[in-house]
């Protein structure tokens, strides 16, 4: 296996861990609206991420910083082509963060609600625009002979793309409910449960019919390995939610984002970005990567620094590991930071 074959399958690995943790906190925040009944419960779902919810988007930075040093012209199609989603993907981000952080800094009901829509909205986006991204990646959209993008915006918006789209949104939010039972306790418990069956039944219909889709157009042996196991692992995260045992369905929820996005790899491979237009024209792991040179200083700095991140997170998840309810809330503190 070659270095360019290597960092492919390290920036899957990186975009497995952000989706696998980032997507529980988009969850999340989609649940301050659908779960969440009044506001010292919004106070316990955004303190479940509170602590975790900024060192989740490093994977995010690491995976963009990756693929910007290992697969230049990858980066270059992809954010100049995919420049206005991930433009309001980005800025989602941002607002997402402030919200967080700003929610409490007054205590006027009309300053907290606007900057709780902007927890929900700015969560539910990117959780529905990553699916759309990724589903015209695999898909393939229109580079040319010069590796550039020459479609337009409304070409993004295609009918794989967008189920692509409501996969993310739905499996999120039940990776997001399925975290909230796990972190509390009392009712809202009891309700994020309930909750996640009926989202997760959803998301199971959506997930079978988008991987089929994958499987049939681009899908090989190995990306069925990874479909079936996706879909095995999100019914039993759906049967042991109901026997009430979160742990486990939080696991398993979480091997479903694993195997599903192993799955979209599989099925990209070699290439990384495929053109619609002429198959010769697709930017693969060879024509789009750097030097030989500049891969391995790379691995070096990655097999140094991984481990530390890897330990630090670990560390963080350990400390912030107890389940919390509204009977943690301080009387007149729901309006409180979320740290």
């Amino acid at each position: 296996m070659e270095l360019h074959d290597v960092w492919f399958v390290l920036i899957a690995v990186l975009w497995t861990g952000y989706f696998f943790l980032e997507g529980f906190d988009f969850g999340v925040g989609v649940l301050t609206k659908l779960l969440a009944r009044n506001r010292p419960e919004k106070r316990v779902l955004i303190n479940t991420i509170g602590p975790v919810w900024d060192g989740n988007e490093v994977w995010l930075l690491s995976a963009g910083g990756a693929t910007f040093a290992a697969f230049p012209e990858w980066y270059a199609t992809l954010f100049s082509g995919f420049y206005l989603p991930l433009l309001l993907i980005l800025l989602c981000l941002i607002v997402r963060g402030v919200a967080f952080e700003y929610r409490a800094k007054r205590p006027e009901e009309n300053w907290q609600r606007n900057w709780e829509h902007a927890i929900f909205w700015c969560s539910l986006i990117p959780a529905f625009l990553w699916g759309v991204a990724f589903g015209n990646i695999v898909r393939g959209v229109k580079i040319d002979q010069d590796f550039e993008y020459v479609g337009s915006l409304w070409e993004l918006l295609n009918p794989y793309a967008l189920l692509g789209g409501l996969v993310t949104l739905t499996l999120f939010t039940f990776h997001g409910a399925v975290f909230t039972a796990l972190k509390t306790v009392g009712e809202i418990r009891e309700r994020a449960r309930k909750l996640a069956l009926r989202v997760g039944l959803l998301a199971t219909a959506l997930a079978v019919l988008f991987l089929l889709w994958t499987q049939v157009d681009s899908g090989d042996g190995k990306s069925l390995i990874a479909m079936v196991v996706a879909a095995a692992a999100l019914v039993a995260a759906l049967l042991a939610n109901q026997a009430g045992r979160e742990g486990w369905s939080f696991a398993l929820s979480g091997i479903t984002i694993v195997a599903a996005v192993a799955m979209l790899f599989l099925s990209l491979f070699p290439n990384v970005m495929p053109s619609s237009l002429n198959a010769e024209w697709s930017l693969t792991v060879s024509n789009a990567s750097s030097t030989p040179y500049t891969l391995k200083i790379m691995t070096w700095c990655a097999g140094v620094a991984t481990p530390i991140v890897l330990l630090y997170q670990s560390w963080t998840y350990w400390v912030f590991r107890k389940r919390i309810g509204t009977q943690h809330i301080a009387a007149g503190a729901s309006a409180g930071s979320a740290h």
